[in-house]
């Protein structure tokens, strides 16, 4: 394709279109949206895992900022504008003046990227730099084993490095401390994560540790990055053997199910096998096989978009209750798995995709709640419903995709969660 293209029917985009500015109204309307941040915490299971922190892109104003952003967009009769820059103040105001961390989903990093999406000649925060760099400089020379979210996309490098290839300035020392993690010699990778470094759910399931396989919080977000600078011009030295490295390496992971293709969300260390997960870009083949595009691009090598493709039309074959995403939203639901596949569909051309989209469209559309206080609700843990009007696991996120689906802008937002 030359340009981003709307890949539905025209009366399922319509109907997406006019889902997504439902939402999106439900999320300006102040009260409304604190009612959502007051009970989401009381409705989930576990209540820090819905709570609102405002300065946060994953659950706070960054992210409404962006979908009001591409509302702007979209809707250019109406002010949505206002709306977008209300919120990105609101973040300037709501943000401790200290003990912010620089991740992309929790700290300054996302707050920048917000910033970013709606001015684009904003500078770069000097601060982050510096702790980025700090990070850097911690992960390269750390020994056995390292935290996930030293390196991943939630917390880590990868989220950081994947706003700061957003401008100019070439994450360096960033995709300099990854290549070294990816390219250590040892009998295990160096990107294990050892029981004393997981947290205590992880650590019941993983007793002797892990080598994480999602794309939120494993190897395949230090792989898209890595891959994602090649592509840009912006690599550095090594830079190539590591994405070949990481790339074999999740190759060889891959387990096979009755449909197919697919992988755990970690590999045990010890004797514990490894496990099919979920469908999601989270954990599961839509994140990974996303990854090993980005490899197989970077590289010029088929061999890994082939694998992509194979793992992608396992996760289409499977039934939908198989692939164990029950929630609309981002992460770890459908949505996620639909921007996934507009991304291959934007790449590849195949009527696969095509197709696909419009049937994971009219899955999230039927799985919208006019009832319901914003229209979406995640599905949390203990399969409870939840008000949430976040980006990665809210409301918010499922409008950006149904945008994404909708309308002929391309969808830029989806760098922070490296689909692009």
């Amino acid at each position: 394709m030359n340009g981003w293209e709307v890949l539905l029917p025209e009366a399922l985009a319509a109907r997406a279109r006019e889902t997504a500015r439902e939402v999106a109204a439900r999320l300006r309307d102040p009260e409304r949206l604190r009612q959502a941040i007051r009970e989401a915490p009381r409705q989930s299971a576990l209540p820090g895992y819905a709570a609102w922190r405002p300065f946060e892109l994953s659950r706070g104003h960054p992210g409404l900022a962006i979908l009001f952003a591409t509302c702007a967009a979209a809707f250019r009769e109406e002010d949505w504008g206002v709306a977008a820059q209300a919120h990105l103040e609101v973040v300037a105001e709501a943000a401790p003046r200290q003990g912010i961390p620089p991740s992309l989903f929790h700290g300054l990093a996302g707050r920048a990227f917000a910033r970013l999406f709606i001015s684009p000649e904003i500078a770069v925060d000097q601060e982050l730099l510096r702790d980025a760099d700090g990070m850097a400089d911690r992960l390269a020379g750390s020994a056995n084993g390292v935290a996930v979210e030293d390196f991943d996309v939630v917390s880590g490098l990868a989220g950081i490095g994947a706003y700061l290839l957003m401008r100019a300035d070439a994450p360096s020392r960033v995709l300099e401390a990854l290549v070294h993690l990816a390219r250590r010699d040892g009998p295990i990778p160096a990107w294990q994560t050892p029981p004393h470094l997981l947290g205590e759910m992880a650590r019941e399931t993983y007793p002797e540790g892990y080598l994480n396989c999602g794309l939120s919080h494993g190897i395949p977000g230090a792989l898209a990055l890595l891959a994602l600078a090649e592509r840009q011009g912006a690599g550095v030295d090594g830079g190539r053997e590591a994405v070949e490295r990481i790339a074999v390496w999740l190759a060889e992971q891959r387990l096979e199910d009755d449909w197919g293709v697919t992988w755990p969300a970690a590999v045990p260390l010890g004797r514990a096998k490894p496990q099919p997960t979920r469908s999601a870009w989270c954990y599961g083949p839509p994140g990974v096989a996303r990854s090993l595009w980005h490899a197989g691009a970077a590289l010029d090598d088929s061999s890994y978009r082939d694998l992509a493709l194979e793992a992608m039309a396992a996760v289409y074959r499977r039934p939908v209750a198989d692939r164990r995403i029950d929630s609309p939203t981002f992460c770890h639901g459908v949505a996620g798995l639909l921007q996934i596949t507009l991304r291959f569909a934007y790449d590849t051309g195949l009527p696969l995709f095509r197709k696909t989209a419009a049937e994971l469209a009219t899955q999230l559309l039927d799985a919208y709640e006019p009832d319901s206080l914003l229209g979406y609700r995640d599905v949390g843990p203990g399969g409870r419903c939840v008000d949430c009007p976040s980006l990665v696991e809210g409301a918010a996120g499922v409008a950006l995709v149904l945008l994404a689906a909708s309308t002929s802008r391309e969808p830029a937002w989806d760098r922070a969660f490296l689909l692009r």
